[in-house]
């Protein structure tokens, strides 16, 4: 049962992957048609994220009353609800509107999903289980380039993806006997009642975490939001080819998490982040250097196999940061944290992208990258992890 329950978290984090790169893949197609600025994919994002700040906050109480399994299954459906939403919208509001539930469905399920996981499986699985949410996310900006290249419009990539959630969200609820209850999954290591989140942030070590999740997925929404737009305003590739290729960021995380799993038996969680901001470092260099199309590309395949490591090996250490006992609470504020940046950060270089240009977007990247390193350094020196 425990190898049953394993491959449906794995199905979990593939449908947690597979929507998250379709709106920078589909953009370049899509802002024309509602008649905004290339900026306003800003804007869209900022609203998903809003939502995924407020249902992370929530995270602590929502997997106490319902379990991680029930918050997981209402999460995917409400997730395919909202991407069908968007496929019939007409008009730039209708798709903020169906952003909403987005954001809503997916900050519970990731907070509930990393702590479980977190809590019950060793590091090498976390990876390969974020291995699975590169998957899904490699898959969408396919699809929309499929469905392009076919002469379909963006609405019908998006309808594809929204059916394979509906899937998903069957099989989660087919599976929910397989969880274990609340009480059988708190197994007495969390406290009676939710910390607030004064509680939270002042635990030592907390704000450097916040800090270090607020950059990383800074960085990683930021690339996979406007890399496509990159090649295509910057260096000229053609939009359908551009929704392709933004998709190697994508694969280079999948990859770099397979490869990750088997890495974390010899390394530790901290080396792990080390590893991969080094390699992020050398990406953005090839993106930066005017070498060529080729280079360019080899390096969003570097970008993502440097952020492969980073968001499984945070969150698989913080029980050892903060306590196994504390870990749901955190791990929410850290998603929210997380979700704060993805909403704050990508529309701040979509105005800098309509006003100066888009040709700063490595120069943005390797900020965001900076950042990151002092802050997680600063968690290392003031806690307990590996």
């Amino acid at each position: 049962m425990t190898h049953l329950l394993l491959a449906v978290i794995y199905l979990s984090f593939i449908s947690l992957g597979l929507p998250d790169s379709l709106l920078g893949a589909a953009w370049p197609s899509m802002y024309g048609q509602f008649g905004v600025p290339v900026s306003f994919a800003g804007i869209v994002s900022m609203v998903v994220s809003g939502g995924t700040i407020v249902s992370s906050l929530h995270s602590d109480r929502l997997t106490r009353a319902l379990g991680a399994g029930k918050v997981t299954a209402v999460s995917v459906g409400m997730t395919a609800a909202a991407l069908f939403g968007f496929s019939i919208s007409r008009s730039f509001w209708m798709l903020c509107l169906w952003a909403i539930p987005y954001g809503l469905g997916a900050g519970s399920v990731d907070a509930a999903l990393n702590n479980y996981v977190a809590l019950h499986y060793a590091s090498r699985h976390m990876s390969w289980l974020h291995c699975m949410w590169g998957l899904g996310a490699s898959i969408g900006p396919y699809i929309i380039g499929y469905a392009l290249a076919g002469g379909s419009p963006w609405n019908t990539g998006y309808r594809w993806i929204a059916l394979m959630q509906v899937g998903l969200s069957a099989v989660l609820f087919l599976t929910l006997p397989l969880w274990r209850t609340s009480r059988e999954e708190r197994g007495g290591q969390v406290p009676p009642a939710p910390l607030s989140l004064g509680e939270i942030v002042r635990i030592p070590g907390a704000k450097a975490v916040m800090v270090t999740f607020f950059c990383y997925c800074a960085l990683e929404q930021t690339a996979m939001l406007w890399a496509s737009s990159y090649l295509v305003l910057h260096r000229g590739v053609p939009a359908e080819t551009a929704a392709g290729f933004a998709g190697l960021f994508c694969i280079g995380i999948a990859a770099g998490r397979g490869l990750s799993g088997f890495l974390t038996l010899r390394l530790t969680d901290s080396q792990m982040i080390r590893l991969g901001q080094s390699v992020i470092a050398l990406g953005i260099a090839a993106v930066l250097l005017p070498f060529g199309q080729g280079v360019t590309l080899a390096g969003l395949i570097l970008i993502g196999l440097g952020c492969a490591p980073i968001y499984p090996s945070v969150i698989h250490s913080t029980p050892d940061h903060f306590g196994a006992d504390r870990s749901q609470a955190v791990i929410g504020v850290e998603m929210a944290s997380a979700y704060v940046g993805t909403c704050l950060m990508p529309p701040l270089f979509g105005l800098m992208a309509a006003h100066i240009h888009v040709a700063l977007f490595p120069v943005y990247l390797l900020a965001l990258l900076a950042g990151m390193a002092l802050s997680h350094r600063r968690l290392l020196r003031g806690g307990r992890g590996r």
